[in-house]
């Protein structure tokens, strides 16, 4: 086993076994059978176009951790504002293979 074999193992809160803990367990996984929209979106950002990600089926956390990894990806900037995602660009057609990837059900918004 390797080091990252024996994290996955560990509580990431108190580094007990998972079996052992005694944190308050993490809630379920979301469900990932709701729609999520992808859109492009221009409004209030002087004609510069962002893709928005929302009808997200996750907690603040989850979103974050989400656009980070949509970020890396994507090789671009955004952010995470009002329980939606934002990345910089006209990203929709990769943003909805990554989120496909993903498990999620995924529709274009807009044109």
């Amino acid at each position: 086993m390797g080091n990252d074999d024996w994290r996955k193992l560990l509580c990431p809160k108190c580094h007990q076994l998972k079996k052992t803990c005694s944190c308050k367990s993490e809630p379920a996984a979301p469900n990932k059978s709701s729609v999520v929209r992808v859109g492009r979106e221009t409004k209030g950002r002087r004609g510069k176009g962002v893709t928005i990600v929302s009808d997200l089926p996750l907690n603040e956390g989850g979103l974050a951790e989400l656009a980070t990894t949509l970020k890396s990806r994507l090789g671009t900037g955004g952010t995470v504002k009002d329980g939606r995602i934002e990345i910089q660009g006209d990203h929709r057609d990769r943003i909805v293979q990554e989120l496909e990837g993903l498990g999620y059900r995924v529709k274009r918004a807009g044109g």
